[in-house]
């Protein structure tokens, strides 16, 4: 019985899986993906052989969703079924996507950030901005929604004038970037002041991918991996007594990697070199709310935690505090773990982060 490879990995978000032991297949989401189609629906590869499973075999998707490449695999002996659970997946997850994301207009953040204030905040939004606001008391407000007046300040400088904004500009900035003036009554929620924006960015993408697994958990499909950009889920096993194998790629060309074994976790990696504002890396887009500037210690922070929703924002909290401070606060969280790589490159652990 031949030996299934069906491995990706992803240069710019640092997280590369494989469902064999065997190799790894480089899948930039730079690059132009194939997706076959049926009938207008996601095109579904249906994998044969999947090593220590009789009948069981894998089903691998891929697609665009939330700005990055999504991949699906779900471990399992019926195609059709499969096919089914993984087009109400993705359906469910481009629903959470039109609700959440701040580039449309009539999303429930986009109608949030222009008028400042709704009266209808949905269950997800009110959940993920619980979320948010636990985050940022957590880190001391070094992770916060409302950034997004500054991010769109350095992207607006450098899209236009080509250059960084400058301590005046960011100064002016700042009094717009308050978690706590974030209010919430119901399903109302409030900007306390004008021109005040959030951005889900930090946490969003995880909490979509948690309702993925979620989605084909309710399908039947308990052995499945989900990922999107850096975020995933790692759900029940590739085959009897076989966790998934992660690996965490070096921030810096040539790096090596990093592997571990995932089962029932999720997983999350932040890093400067994800969105970049310099070359070097030194500026870069996870920014310090309390004073506008980027992180500037680590390079990258990988955070396994019991959702994707929280190792995202706790990926992006610990960016910002570093790798000291980081150790701390993710030894004191129940079930979470993480591993920060500074810019020289050095690797520091949490004491239940186990590599192989």
């Amino acid at each position: 019985m031949a030996t299934i490879r069906a491995a990706f990995t992803d240069p710019t978000t640092g997280i590369s899986m494989s469902n064999t032991n065997e190799g790894s297949a480089a899948l930039s989401r730079r690059q132009v993906l194939s997706i076959v189609a049926a009938s207008g629906a996601l095109g579904l590869a249906w994998k044969f052989g999947l090593p220590g499973a009789s009948k069981a075999r894998t089903a691998t998707a891929t697609r665009t969703l939330m700005g990055t490449t999504l991949h699906l695999t779900v471990v399992g002996d019926d195609a059709d079924a499969a096919r089914s659970a993984v087009d109400a997946t993705l359906a469910r997850m481009a629903e959470l996507e039109a609700a959440l994301t701040r580039y449309r207009d009539d999303s429930e953040v986009g109608r949030l950030n222009l008028t400042g204030s709704i009266d209808d905040a949905g269950d997800d939004l009110l959940a993920l901005l619980d979320l948010g606001r636990d985050l940022s008391e957590k880190g001391d407000g070094a992770f916060d929604v409302t950034v997004q007046p500054l991010l769109s300040l350095y992207r607006d400088e450098l899209r236009t004038n080509h250059v960084l904004p400058n301590a005046g500009q960011i100064a002016e900035r700042l009094p717009l970037v308050d978690f706590r003036a974030v209010r919430v009554d119901g399903r109302r929620v409030s900007l306390a002041r004008k021109g005040m924006e959030i951005t889900l960015d930090g946490i969003g993408k995880g909490y979509i991918v948690d309702r993925g697994i979620e989605t084909l958990k309710q399908h039947g499909f308990a052995n499945v991996l989900v990922e999107a950009g850096g975020d995933l889920v790692a759900s029940g096993s590739k085959a009897p007594a076989q966790p998934w194998r992660i690996g965490i790629r070096r921030p810096r060309p040539n790096g090596t990697v990093l592997r571990f074994d995932a089962q029932d976790r999720a997983i999350a990696t932040s890093g400067d070199y994800l969105q970049p504002f310099v070359p070097d890396c030194s500026v870069h887009h996870i920014l310090d709310p309390r004073t506008g500037l980027s992180a500037p210690e680590l390079a990258s922070s990988t955070i396994v935690a019991p959702t994707a929703a929280l190792a995202d924002g706790l990926a992006t909290l610990t960016m910002v505090l570093g790798s000291e401070r980081s150790r701390s606060l993710i030894e004191d969280l129940a079930d979470c773990e993480g591993c920060f790589i500074g810019k020289d490159l050095s690797v520091a652990r949490t004491s239940g982060f186990r590599t192989i």
